[in-house]
C-alpha cells in the first residue's frame, strides 16, 4: 500500500464536488459518500455479517467524509478501506438521500460512480462478504439504494 494519497482523475469535474459539499453544509447535515463499483454488468455489493430485520444486508461501499477531506478522498478512502480496489476515476453523481443516524442527526449519503484498476481481488475489511450482483436483475438492496442504481444505468 502506498503511504501518501494517490488522487484519481475526476472526470466528475471539482466544482460539482464542491458544490455538493457547500450545500451539505449550508443544511447542516453530516455527509457521506457512497460508491457504484460495475464489472461486466454486475454491481459490488458488500454484505453485513448481522441482518437487521427489514433492512436489505447488501450495501454499497461508503463512508463518512472527515473534517477537511475532499469528497473525491473520501470516495478512494471507502473504497480502499472496505474493498482493497484503487479508484482511477470519480464518474459521475448519481444522487443522494437523507436519513437520521443512530445518534438521531441528519445525514446526507451522496453517491458516485467510480472505475477502478481492476475489479479484483475484492478484500473486504467491515463485512462478512461481497457479492456481484447482475444491474439486469433483482437487486436486494433498500429502495433508496435501488433509486440510486436506477440512476446509474440512466
Amino acid at each position: 500500500m502506498w503511504d501518501f494519497e494517490v488522487s484519481p482523475k475526476q472526470s466528475i469535474g471539482e466544482t460539482v464536488l464542491e458544490e455538493l459539499r457547500e450545500r451539505a453544509a449550508a443544511d447542516g447535515v453530516a455527509l457521506r459518500v457512497g460508491v457504484v463499483i460495475e464489472n461486466n454488468d454486475a454491481v459490488l455489493l458488500l454484505e453485513h455479517e448481522e441482518h437487521v430485520e427489514g433492512r436489505s444486508p447488501l450495501h454499497l461501499p461508503g463512508t463518512v467524509v472527515l473534517p477537511g477531506e475532499t469528497l473525491a478522498g473520501a470516495v478512494v478512502r471507502a473504497v480502499r478501506e472496505e474493498t482493497g480496489l484503487s479508484v482511477t476515476d470519480v464518474t459521475r453523481h448519481l444522487g443522494s438521500f437523507e436519513y437520521l443516524s443512530s445518534a438521531g442527526k441528519p445525514v446526507r449519503r451522496e453517491h458516485f460512480a467510480v472505475e477502478v484498476a481492476t475489479p479484483g481481488p475484492v478484500r473486504v475489511t467491515n463485512y462478512a462478504d461481497y457479492r456481484w450482483i447482475p444491474l439486469s436483475g433483482e437487486l436486494p438492496v433498500t429502495s433508496s439504494i435501488r433509486r440510486i442504481l436506477e440512476a446509474y444505468q440512466e
